[in-house]
């Protein structure tokens, strides 16, 4: 159990300005998906244990990290997060709902459900003159993204490529034009387009927000 709050293998940086809080959870590799599973959403219910609290359903929570593995441990002692288990590290608040922190591991069941995002889409961009690396956070419905498109004001769609977690990126100079991104759900297929995100003086290392969002 960690109390994550910035930083994380999906690149949302500080949890809370970026919508996720502290209800968060580190997945296995196995649910990790290299990445595709950043910012979907769990309910996860202690189950069998007497550090179970009772009467208490289940918590939700959104995937921000990754639990990597730990290969000098064995699997049902230590390395919780090898292949192929299937593991949630959450973090501390999140774990203290559903049972006494002090238990350590805990056996749950669990499972997917939307994520309800207030707000829209929001874009963190990176990069230089010839590079541009976009964030996409606080992404409703499934949570995820499988794949990202990028328009200039001067360009046609531009598609990017997955760099890591929840980033995507592209190899253009876009610097000076308006931005818009088109972006697909990995569980639900779903396309969304937000249009003129970022104006034409956009900065790197900004965030720029959306008016539209998965439901």
């Amino acid at each position: 159990m960690i109390l994550y709050i910035s930083g994380g293998a999906c690149g949302y940086g500080n949890l809370f300005t970026n919508g996720y809080g502290v209800d968060t959870v580190a997945l296995s590799s196995t649910l990790f998906n290299n990445g595709y599973a950043c910012g979907t959403c769990f309910q996860i219910k202690c189950a069998q244990s007497k550090a179970c609290y009772p009467n208490v359903a289940f918590t939700t929570v959104t995937a921000t990290n990754l639990c990597p593995p730990n290969w000098a441990k064995p699997s049902n002692n230590g390395g919780w997060c090898n292949p192929p288990r299937v593991h949630f590290d959450m973090s501390k608040p999140a774990f203290m709902k559903i049972a006494n922190w002090k238990a350590g591991i805990i056996p749950v069941v669990y499972r997917r459900v939307p994520c309800g995002k207030k707000g829209g889409l929001r874009f963190t961009l990176q990069g230089n003159g010839y590079w541009l690396l976009a964030y996409v956070m606080n992404v409703g419905g499934g949570g995820d993204v499988s794949g990202m498109w990028v328009k200039g004001s001067k360009t046609g769609w531009i598609k990017m490529s997955h760099n890591w977690g929840a980033s995507y990126q592209a190899f253009s100079s876009l610097v000076g034009q308006s931005l818009s991104f088109r972006i697909t759900s990995y569980s639900t297929k779903e396309t969304i387009t937000a249009w003129n995100v970022a104006p034409s003086n956009w900065r790197f290392g900004l965030t720029y927000n959306a008016n539209v969002n998965f439901r």
